[in-house]
């Protein structure tokens, strides 16, 4: 996973502030031009982060994923992580028994209710 910083996480950022959007406001916030973030979107949906939500099969709406909260909460580590992608993702809850630190459960967009 290689995303551009700090575009890609401006993108999702405002995703996860203001819920769907499309390019045109997306680039407003990026201070980004649209053409950059009409090229970013498809790449951040190919990693899972985003996903294109319609109406239409044209309709350039977007909206952040788990995965794609989980890669803003741990955005301070991009840099320093070998595989980002891994760190997002966590341990697998089949590998452990359990969810462990709460951020795993996050990333997969659970909540501690789940469990019952």
């Amino acid at each position: 996973m290689k995303l551009r910083q700090p575009t890609d996480f401006l993108i999702l950022e405002e995703l996860e502030d203001k819920g769907r959007n499309v390019a045109t406001n997306l680039a407003a916030h990026t201070g980004k031009s649209r053409k950059n973030i009409n090229t970013r979107l498809p790449v951040l949906e190919d990693y899972g982060l985003v996903r294109k939500i319609g109406p239409a099969e044209r309709s350039g709406l977007y909206e952040i994923t788990s995965l794609g909260k989980a890669a803003l909460v741990y955005r301070d580590q991009y840099d320093e992580a070998d595989d980002f992608e891994d760190l997002i993702e966590g341990p697998s809850a089949e590998a452990d028994g359990e969810h462990g630190n709460g951020q795993v459960s996050f990333a997969r967009g659970e909540s501690e209710d789940d469990d019952e």
